[in-house]
């Protein structure tokens, strides 16, 4: 009877050992398929173990496409922009150009002949105030420093609106005269520069002017040249009346 008892105690013992077993297994199995519905992230955007979408993949292509189409924006903008300035400047360009393309050839010489007696007389004028004793010609050669100069800047205005480029340096006639003057000295000097440069630079000068207030075609070059005639004329009688008189080179007044 013993045995027997033992026996079915043995087997009632590896019954429940089996079930405990199988209970262990079925609850590790749930728990990975748990853990992998958690943890696998999903990438496609279907529906994940607890009912919800995941569209972090499909959400960041959205931004980068967004952010990719913004930045063509912005760089077409620019492109644009700058297309807009060339243009601008190219018609700015343009309007130079055909200006000085509409200038007559004796318009242009003109210009050029006005800025070239104005830079000469500039220079000529800063020369005897650093070499003249006397104290008229210093006075005369301050007038011309100063109104030849003023000229000299609406010469240039009206270059520039027109598209003419002036010259930079003096012509070979202007150029005799100072190199002249550089060798004189005293007396010498004073006579020389009113005579060549108060006198026949300024008669030179007016009769250009004149012609010009007359000849131009252009009604800006022609309005210039009428505007500057009556200082020329001023500086042309006061150098007369310099040269004329006994002591207008000599008194160191």
């Amino acid at each position: 009877m013993q045995t027997k008892q033992i026996k079915k105690l043995l087997a009632v013992s590896a019954f429940a050992a089996m079930f405990s077993a199988f209970g262990v297994q079925a609850q590790t199995a749930q728990s990975m398929t748990n853990q992998s519905a958690a943890g696998t992230p999903n990438l496609t955007g279907k529906t994940a173990a607890d009912g919800t979408v995941n569209n972090t993949s499909s959400q960041g292509m959205e931004d980068r496409s967004a952010q990719t189409g913004q930045g063509m924006t912005h760089a077409d903008s620019a492109k644009s922009h700058t297309g807009m300035q060339t243009s601008g400047a190219s018609g700015a360009a343009g309007a130079t150009g055909s200006g000085a393309a509409n200038l007559s050839a004796a318009d242009k010489k003109a210009i050029n002949d006005m800025a070239l007696a104005n830079m000469a007389e500039v220079e000529t004028g800063k020369l005897a105030l650093s070499k003249s004793q006397n104290a008229d010609v210093k006075t005369f050669a301050q007038q011309m420093i100063d109104d030849h100069g003023k000229a000299l800047g609406e010469v240039q205005a009206l270059a520039q609106s027109k598209g003419v480029t002036l010259p930079t340096e003096l012509d070979p006639k202007h150029k005799a005269v100072s190199a002249k003057l550089e060798k004189l000295s005293g007396d010498a000097f004073d006579k020389e520069y009113m005579k060549s440069v108060g006198v026949a630079d300024h008669k030179a000068t007016h009769a250009k002017l004149q012609a010009g207030s007359k000849n131009a075609k252009d009604p800006d070059v022609k309005a210039l040249a009428t505007k500057l005639m009556p200082t020329v004329e001023q500086h042309l009688k006061a150098a007369q009346q310099m040269t004329s008189a006994k002591s207008g080179t000599t008194s160191g007044k």
